[in-house]
């Protein structure tokens, strides 16, 4: 495999040393994720600003989680399933969610296992839904507005879960102790 380098502030691009600023502010660090994404400043700042846009959706906290978790998992990512964990876990997400989440089970919480169906569908069928399932989704307490948000929830976690797969990114230490891996 290609050999990435995860960049420090010190060692990025000119247009990514601001970015990776702002993410060292942010986390007291520099995520190796961000530090492997600074060799593109665009696909940096793309996925920072999905980021931002998709903590401003109609979804909630715990429903961000389930979608980011979900594709995730789904997209067996080494690096953002331990990431995602400490997140949700910070953000308040319950344990046993959190922890069927990352088994691939289904959610006690009829919503949000709701919710997860619709993002796997989203995932495996790449967008091609059948009316049944939007219809379904909708029928569980969601709206239109919440399909497209889960849709930029998928963009933002493509470019994440992609560049990791690419770049085998290192688990930050912060994340290490939530290590995960594919079931068979």
């Amino acid at each position: 495999m290609v050999g990435f380098t995860v960049h420090s502030i010190e060692s990025a691009p000119a247009a990514s040393k601001p970015l990776l600023e702002s993410s060292a502010k942010s986390f007291g660090r520099v995520p190796n994720l961000h530090g492997v994404m600074a060799e593109s400043p665009e696909h940096l700042e793309a996925y920072k600003t999905l980021h931002a846009l998709f903590e401003r959706t109609s979804l909630s906290k715990d429903e961000r989680n389930v979608v980011w978790m979900t594709i995730n998992v789904e997209n067996a990512c080494h690096y953002c399933v331990p990431a995602h964990t400490a997140i949700a876990l910070m953000q308040g997400v319950d344990g046993e969610t959190v922890d069927a989440l990352r088994s691939g089970a289904p959610l006690k919480d009829p919503r949000l296992e709701a919710l997860r169906q619709f993002t796997l569908a989203l995932v495996r069928q790449r967008g091609q839904l059948s009316e049944i399932q939007v219809a379904q989704f909708i029928d569980a307490g969601f709206t239109q507005r919440h399909v497209l948000d889960v849709l930029l929830g998928l963009a933002q976690k493509t470019l994440s879960n992609y560049a990791n797969h690419l770049a085998d990114t290192p688990v930050d230490e912060a994340f290490a102790k939530f290590e995960w891996h594919p079931s068979a």
